[in-house]
């Protein structure tokens, strides 16, 4: 059977997404988008995704997961997974940015030739803090990743050059308002991230074997996590 199945794995938010792709081409996506069902679910998707594109774990070639940044639960889950499955079937692992991710799932939606135009997926982090970046249609990274707190003047200067800036992620959202008046600035509250969106750029690392050392591996958190415990009244 052809060794190029990939099985990818996105937990980097509330949506847990898995999905099963061959040469480039998504087979099969199961997921849902919902708080805290991770450690409860992604195994269960796993499974599913398998069935439904008709092979075994043994016909995978390669496993790759969302790198983040993200939630720091999701990311440790869904990882943790990826490698296990790696060590198990002595396969190679592959780490995919999850803002880049983003992009390429979103882009096709609004890019059109001619437009001068930025991309800038967003992730929640806490209060009108996000993890983002700023994308040009072509995918190049124009704002690298960053922990960000956006403001109505943050993206000023590319908008006294006259682009247009997409917003989108599942931080985006809570900026509906402050930027309800720019018509520069759109703010999407639809888009849900997928493991479907990793595909072209897993295939591209399986093509040219941009491997991850699976013992070594830690996903990108951006931030330190912090553990707080209730205080006692």
């Amino acid at each position: 059977m052809n060794k190029n199945y990939i099985l990818q794995i996105e937990t980097a938010t509330p949506a847990c997404s898995v999905a099963v792709s061959l040469d480039g081409d998504v087979i099969t996506t199961v997921g849902a988008e919902e708080n805290n069902i991770h450690a409860t679910h992604l195994t269960v998707f796993i499974e599913k995704a398998l069935q439904d594109a008709g092979i075994s774990v043994r016909d995978l070639a390669t496993i790759a997961v969302s790198m983040g940044p993200g939630s720091y639960t999701g990311l440790r889950i869904g990882v943790s997974a990826a490698k296990g499955l790696c060590y198990a079937l002595d396969i190679p692992l592959i780490a995919i940015d999850t803002l880049s991710a983003m992009f390429c799932g979103f882009s096709k939606r609004i890019i059109q030739e001619n437009e001068k135009v930025l991309l800038c997926p967003m992730i929640d982090a806490r209060r009108m803090e996000v993890y983002s970046a700023l994308y040009d249609k072509q995918g190049h990274q124009v704002v690298p990743v960053g922990a960000n707190i956006i403001d109505q003047d943050f993206f000023h200067a590319y908008e006294e050059e006259g682009y247009q800036l997409h917003l989108f992620g599942s931080g985006a959202p809570k900026f509906n308002t402050l930027f309800e008046a720019n018509p520069l600035i759109h703010v999407y509250d639809d888009f849900s991230n997928s493991a479907a969106h990793m595909t072209v750029q897993a295939f591209e690392k399986l093509n040219s074997q941009s491997f991850e050392d699976v013992a070594y591996f830690e996903p990108y958190y951006l931030k330190d996590f912090i553990a707080t415990t209730p205080k006692k009244k």
